[in-house]
C-alpha cells in the first residue's frame, strides 16, 4: 500500500501543469540472450540461426505513457510479451547416460514496468536518454514442453517484480530503447534436474508517440 502510494505521489507531481504528457504503442523483440550466455555469442552457438528461430516468437507489444518534466520523466507501460526461453535438461537414462537436450520454452506474460527517466542530450527533433525501474509481471499463461516428457510445470506464480534498466533515443515521434530486464523466473518444475536460465535478457522496442 506504502509503494503503491509513493508511485502516486510520483506520478501526480509529473502530471501539473508544467508537465508534458505523451501517449503511443510499442512493440519490439525480446531476445533469450541473458548475462549469464552472452559468451554463447562469441563461442557461436548463439548466432543468426538462433535470432531467426526467436523472431517470430519472441516479441512484446503494449501501450505506454511519459510524463515529462524538464529532463526528468516517467514512464508506465502495459505489454504483452512472448518469449521463447532456453532451459537445460539433465536426466540420467536407463544405462546411467547423461543426456542434456537444448530445448525452448514459451512463456507468456503480462509486464507493467513504471520507469524513471533522464534526457541526457536534449535537441530540438531528438534526444537520448536512460532510465531504470521497477517492472510487474503477471503470468498469461505459458507452455514449455521438452520432447518425450511432456508438461513439465508444476507450480506457477501469478506475479513478479524485477528490475529494468536501458537507454533510448527519441528522434520525432518515434523513440528506440534497448534495455536489460531483471527479474527472476516464475516456474518450477516437476523433474529435479530441470531449470530454466534466468529470466534478465535483453529488450529491444520501438515506439510511436501518438501525441
Amino acid at each position: 500500500m506504502k509503494r503503491t502510494l509513493f508511485v502516486a505521489v510520483i506520478l501526480l507531481s509529473f502530471t501539473s501543469v508544467s508537465a508534458q504528457f505523451n501517449f503511443g504503442i510499442k512493440a519490439g523483440y525480446n531476445s533469450s540472450l541473458s548475462a549469464n550466455n552472452f559468451g554463447t555469442v562469441f563461442d557461436g552457438s548463439y548466432n543468426l540461426n538462433s535470432v531467426q528461430h526467436e523472431v517470430w516468437n519472441n516479441f512484446h507489444m503494449g501501450a505506454f505513457a511519459r510524463f515529462i518534466k524538464k529532463k526528468f520523466y516517467i514512464e508506465p507501460s502495459i505489454l504483452y510479451s512472448l518469449e521463447k526461453k532456453q532451459y537445460e535438461i539433465t536426466l540420467d537414462d536407463l544405462v546411467n547416460n547423461e543426456i542434456t537436450p537444448d530445448k525452448f520454452a514459451e512463456i507468456k506474460t503480462i509486464d507493467v514496468p513504471i520507469l524513471f527517466g533522464i534526457k541526457l542530450l536534449d535537441l530540438r527533433i531528438a534526444n537520448i536518454r536512460a532510465f531504470a525501474g521497477p517492472k510487474l509481471r503477471f503470468d498469461a499463461g505459458s507452455t514449455p514442453r521438452v520432447s518425450d516428457v511432456g508438461e513439465f510445470i508444476s507450480d506457477v506464480k501469478k506475479a513478479n517484480l524485477g528490475f529494468e534498466l536501458g537507454a533510448g533515443v527519441d528522434v520525432l515521434m518515434f523513440a528506440l530503447d534497448l534495455q536489460y530486464n531483471l527479474i527472476g523466473d516464475m516456474y518450477e518444475t516437476k523433474i529435479e534436474n530441470v531449470k530454466f536460465d534466468p529470466s534478465s535478457t535483453f529488450v529491444v522496442s520501438l515506439a510511436w508517440k501518438l501525441f
